[in-house]
């Protein structure tokens, strides 16, 4: 779960400018600023494969907390440490822990909504878009629960006050990237919000972070998840 390549281990590198890649599973070629020290590309779609799966879990899950229903999907083996695939786990877990704690929403046809908005979010937005991926999943959770468009009223500015409200909280605490750690603060932001705003009472418990070694990046005592700070 490092971040490495996945063809080759080797470190990654990340480009100020697009260079046409070729990915190195299914040969297509495509922009990026991304690859290994050694040239290889994972292109989002294979990057992600398997992620579908998302759906049928959360449409068993009985759980109203939504890190522990994100904790059974980041076991998955599609997730790695980092990666897009945070862009739709983070509100696939929200959708679900929302409709168990009585949101009126048919969960199923969110979840399928959620999977579409989240996979068009590329990878590497977080410092290339100077908006976290998993900041703007949670908007989107709000903006699917809510029935927001791009005409709406209070929904559009609840959708938008949302992304800003975990894209806050994810800046604050800083860089670099760590998808799980990000993961995290737009979640429990989006619980507190969704309280606020809904009424909808999801449930939180205190917990720590069990990937610090796997994050080559990790941030350790800074990180609010921190083993030694919880």
């Amino acid at each position: 779960m490092r971040d490495e390549c996945l063809i080759c281990k080797a470190p990654l590198e990340y480009m100020e400018n697009d260079v046409l890649m070729e990915c190195a599973i299914c040969h297509r070629k495509e922009n990026s600023k991304t690859g290994c020290i050694n040239g290889h590309y994972i292109c989002n779609e294979c990057h992600t494969s398997g992620m579908y799966g998302i759906i049928a879990v959360c449409l068993h899950e009985t759980s109203k907390n939504p890190i522990e229903i994100l904790e059974k999907i980041m076991s998955m083996s599609f997730c790695h440490m980092h990666g897009p695939e945070h862009h739709v786990m983070v509100g696939a877990a929200l959708l679900t822990a929302y409709k168990n704690a009585g949101g009126d929403i048919d969960l199923n046809k969110a979840l399928i909504e959620m999977y579409n908005r989240g996979k068009a979010v590329p990878g590497g937005v977080c410092g290339f878009w100077g908006a976290c991926g998993a900041g703007i999943s949670a908007g989107m959770y709000m903006s699917i629960v809510t029935k927001a468009t791009p005409l709406a009223n209070e929904a559009w500015g609840i959708s938008n006050q949302m992304t800003s409200r975990a894209l806050g909280r994810i800046g604050e605490v800083g860089g670099p990237r760590c998808c799980k750690r990000d993961s995290y603060l737009a979640v429990i932001e989006a619980v507190i919000f969704t309280k606020e705003k809904l009424g909808i009472s999801m449930e939180l418990d205190v917990f720590s972070c069990s990937r610090s070694s796997m994050n080559n990046q990790c941030i350790q005592n800074r990180c609010p998840f921190n083993k030694s700070e919880v």
